[in-house]
């Protein structure tokens, strides 16, 4: 029994070893091509949109954690047993660490934008694992670290505790000096908080103060950085040097582009304050947020390209081959679509799109929003389709205008007396939010006070002075724009085009 347990750790170190080394042959090539970061988007990619639907809302922005999790599990499981076989036959455990990378080294190649260098990971994960557990069996079967002692191993009766235990620590060193070094590798690229960006040509007028300070638990007027929500396929946080990065627009264009991103520095630069709201955000949900952007339009990217006649889509293509649809038509209906750079008066964090990423205001980000954006293409939605298309999500897809209730929580428990109902809404491109109206119990709809309004495509705040009586009750509250038109009581999931309804719940007073 000990000397399964000792093999079976001996598969865990090796294939640990094998992955940093592999994460460590990425992060100087391509960090998405690392073994399990491959396995896990190939995952994504194939797991059916309702399971992925009720993976954002059970578990919400851990989703990914979560996964990596998963797969990790599943190969420590199988690497164990790759270790107790090696026992009884060398061979066996080396084949199936050898399956195991071969799966990750598929997937790399599968990816939308992969290359055959994509591969060199999942290769040296597989010879760093194979001649680790090689030599984790050599010192468990004679005792000996180098094979010059091999004579004075012949003299004893079998391998010493020391040797192996030695060993192993070699392996596990090994492991944490080459996944630190990946890491650190990666921050040395170019940082967001090395870039200055220029000032704007055009500036957004100053954003009044929120109401947050007076209604407790209200969400902030603008989202910040570190809270702002973040919903993608990626597993990583993709690592994308500014001075390497490009902006190709081609397609049914008169004038092929390839733009830098000093190109895009150079050019006039707006600031717009936009709402953006994931397709995925189920009726007062969390996957929305408000900030100041910084870019350049869109619509003085494509004179530039000079558009054709046959187009009805823009195909925005990410640093990995991730592609999104934008209807052509709404892209350029004189809304402030824009390629943006900077975000609340900062470059792109990562996460949210370094070095530019494309927002669109009044569009769910599923056909709107692509992050690590390295090229626009000119087409139809005839020729080429999607990522999200391909999986029957809508083409065309506005924000639905909604109510958000922040404060209270569903099934708080309130002391009576006045109590604070609030939160924010949003009607984008629909002439902004014009009317808040809060009902208790299914009685008439009252309206609620407004906080300061930053524009037609920027949420706003509200709350409502409640006297709240003993006893349990439900709270519900609705959003008119500014077109007159009143948030939809009929409810619809996310899946195909945003989910629809009027948030209502339960608390209790007394």
């Amino acid at each position: 029994m000990r000397l399964r347990l000792q093999y079976a750790v001996f598969g865990l170190l090796a294939t640990i070893v094998g992955m940093a080394a592999g994460h460590l042959v990425a992060s100087l090539l391509k960090p998405a091509s690392s073994p399990v970061l491959a396995v896990g988007s190939e995952v994504i990619d194939l797991t059916p949109t309702p399971m992925k639907e009720w993976a954002i809302r059970q578990f919400g922005s851990a989703d990914k954690p979560i996964l990596i999790g998963s797969v990790m599990l599943g190969v420590l499981v199988l690497a164990a047993i790759a270790g107790v076989l090696t026992r009884r036959r060398f061979a066996l455990g080396a084949a199936i660490l050898v399956a195991l990378v071969g799966i990750a080294g598929a997937a790399a190649l599968s990816r939308p934008a992969a290359k055959v260098t994509d591969l060199l990971p999942s290769l040296l994960t597989a010879v760093v694992a194979v001649a680790a557990l090689w030599w984790l069996d050599r010192v468990a079967k004679t005792g000996t670290l180098l094979r010059r002692d091999r004579a004075a191993a012949d003299e004893k009766t079998g391998p010493t505790r020391r040797g192996v235990l030695i060993a192993m620590g070699v392996v596990a060193a090994a492991a944490a000096v080459m996944g630190t070094a990946g890491r650190v590798i990666g921050k040395l690229r170019t940082r967001p908080e090395d870039i200055t960006l220029p000032a704007a040509a055009e500036k957004a007028p100053t954003l009044p103060k929120g109401i947050e300070n007076q209604v407790p638990g209200l969400s902030s007027f603008r989202t910040s950085n570190d809270d702002f929500y973040r919903v993608d396929t990626r597993l990583d946080t993709p690592i994308i040097s500014a001075d390497d990065w490009t902006l190709t627009i081609d397609g049914d264009v008169e004038n092929e582009l390839t733009l830098t991103f000093d190109d895009l520095l150079a050019m006039p630069l707006i600031e717009r304050d936009i709402t953006v709201t994931c397709v995925s955000n189920s009726v007062g949900g969390p996957y929305v947020g408000s900030a100041r952007w910084l870019g350049v339009r869109l619509t003085d990217l494509l004179e530039m390209a000079g558009v054709g006649s046959k187009a009805d889509q823009i195909l925005s293509t990410d640093f990995e081959g991730m592609t999104i649809s934008t209807p052509l038509e709404l892209a350029t209906d004189g809304r402030d679509a824009i390629i943006a750079v900077g975000m609340n008066g900062e470059a792109l964090p990562r996460e949210h799109g370094f070095p530019a990423r494309m927002v669109v205001p009044g569009l769910y980000g599923f056909i709107s929003a692509t992050k690590w954006v390295t090229r626009l293409t000119l087409t139809t939605y005839a020729e080429k389709q999607a990522y999200w298309t391909e999986r029957d999500w809508a083409t065309d897809a506005p924000i639905k205008i909604s109510a958000r209730i922040d404060t209270p929580n569903a099934l708080d428990s309130l002391k009576p007396g006045e109590t604070v109902v609030g939160g924010v809404a949003w009607a984008q491109q629909k002439g902004g939010v014009e009317k808040i109206e809060v009902r208790f119990d299914g009685g008439p709809w009252q309206p609620a006070e407004l906080g300061p309004d930053g524009g037609n495509d920027y949420w706003r705040q509200w709350f409502f002075k409640w006297d709240a009586k003993p006893g349990q009750h439900t709270i519900a509250a609705r959003v008119t724009s500014g077109e007159g038109e009143v948030q939809s009581a009929v409810m619809a999931n996310p899946f195909p085009e945003g989910a629809s309804g009027i948030q209502e719940f339960l608390v209790n007073v007394g």
